[in-house]
């Protein structure tokens, strides 16, 4: 059964199928084969998205929908060339800012890349940035977004591994999240100098930073409300994104008076397309996961890896390596799906933190988004800028081997991922 999941799962892949379709044509084939009744597909597509906290998924999507139809992008992108777009590659160091203070809000790389991002790299481009560089800067700092808090894929891998819980997840993440962007921020100031990227006089905001500051702290207050709500027991992860969506209303409306009633409609749209889209890879993946439990492929696969004795170290650099290879291939949702579920008792037996083990699991995949064949941002950032996929990827060499320099650290030095949520109390 297991065999045929996994050959018609890649035949499909192959063929070009989109993956959350390649998963439950998998699935169904092989209960068929097996001669269970395709009952069994309809019942794990539904109690896949039988869960409570998947709710935050479309109203952390709805907020940043809200939050961006407030002006949050313009007044973002504004507070963050301020603060350093003066400085030798001024606007790339603006970009990482930007998107790295979107990631709190949007939980999405994706969303990242294709809202200020796509800002950015006009901007960029007319700074005299090349092209392919900006889009290439842009798709790499997106990954952020997973990372820091709110995260759309850490929901999901805390409903998939119940050792860690969502909010030791989002407070995981923080600090590996700013690592990221500081190791991306050192590239751009080494290329910045070496091809002597500045921003023209013309371009650099002129507004005091304490006022740009004021206008963006209603936006940044966002990911420590949420944060700070759970922590102090104000509302539960779920709760905190219906918060979310309505401090978004208050402060798009109310405070940046940008937000009118009538763009709703097409808010609403966004965020309901976006919203199926994830939670039907969710349902997907709910019956590729039951089919290789039903096949004891997780317990089969502990087995065989236990019997090898390998060190703690040894371990983690193979799994590692087995998780850049899927990310090639997969996107990180499925991935999570798919893989958490095989690696998490592993990584149990093996003594490992799981809070760490799950930052360095959903990094690893994530990273994938940045790589070819499937590479997710390589693709819309290549729309949303008119930059080829060959001339981004020449550009994106030195940042991929930051990115993977980070991966290495964050692996090995486990107390970057759980000193925060250790500090506030949050073991797991």
């Amino acid at each position: 059964m297991t065999m045929i999941l996994g050959f018609t799962f890649i035949a499909a892949m192959v063929l070009g199928m989109p993956i959350a379709f390649a998963m439950v044509v998998a699935g169904l084939v092989a209960v068929w084969i097996k001669g269970l009744p395709a009952l069994v597909v309809m019942q794990n597509l539904f109690s896949g998205l039988d869960s409570f906290p998947l709710l935050a998924i479309p109203f952390f999507i709805l907020a940043a929908e809200l939050m961006s139809g407030g002006a949050l992008t313009d007044v973002l992108l504004k507070f963050a060339a301020r603060l350093v777009g003066a400085r030798r590659g001024g606007l790339g160091h603006a970009n990482i800012l930007t998107l790295t203070f979107f990631s709190g809000i949007s939980g999405s790389a994706l969303a990242d890349a294709a809202g200020p991002g796509a800002m950015m790299i006009r901007m960029m481009k007319k700074a005299g940035y090349a092209d392919a560089y900006a889009a290439a800067l842009t798709a790499c700092t997106a990954i952020v977004g997973p990372i820091i808090p709110p995260s759309i894929i850490m929901i999901v891998y805390a409903l998939t591994d119940n050792s860690v819980t969502m909010t030791g997840l989002f407070l995981a993440g923080v600090v590996p999240g700013l690592l990221i962007a500081v190791s991306l921020a050192v590239v751009n100031h080494i290329v910045s100098v070496r091809r002597n990227y500045r921003s023209p006089q013309e371009m650099i905001e002129k507004t005091p930073v304490l006022t740009l500051f004021v206008r963006a702290l209603p936006a940044l207050m966002l990911p420590l409300i949420i944060l700070g709500g759970i922590h102090f027991g104000v509302f539960t992860p779920t709760e905190a994104s219906a918060a979310a969506v309505l401090y978004a209303v208050l402060v798009g409306r109310f405070v940046y008076r940008t937000l009118k009633w009538e763009m709703l409609p097409a808010i609403l749209y966004r965020t309901a397309l976006m919203s199926a889209s994830i939670l039907f890879i969710v349902a997907t993946s709910a019956v590729f996961a039951w089919v290789l439990t039903v096949g004891q492929i997780p317990q089969q696969v502990a087995g065989w890896i236990a019997g090898m004795e390998l060190s703690p170290f040894t371990l983690l650099l193979a799994i590692n390596v087995l998780l850049l290879l899927v990310g090639i291939f997969i996107e990180p949702l499925p991935g999570v799906m798919i893989m958490v579920p095989i690696l998490a008792p592993l990584a149990d037996a093996a003594g490992l933190d799981p809070l760490h083990f799950a930052i360095v699991v959903i990094f690893n995949l994530t990273l994938g988004m940045v790589t070819p064949p499937v590479g997710g941002l390589l693709f819309v950032t290549s729309v949303v800028s008119g930059v080829r996929m060959g001339p981004m990827m020449r550009e994106a060499k030195p940042m991929l081997a930051a990115l993977l320099l980070v991966l290495l650290v964050l692996t090995y030095v486990p107390a970057i991922s759980t000193w925060l949520p250790n500090v506030l109390g949050y073991r797991n």
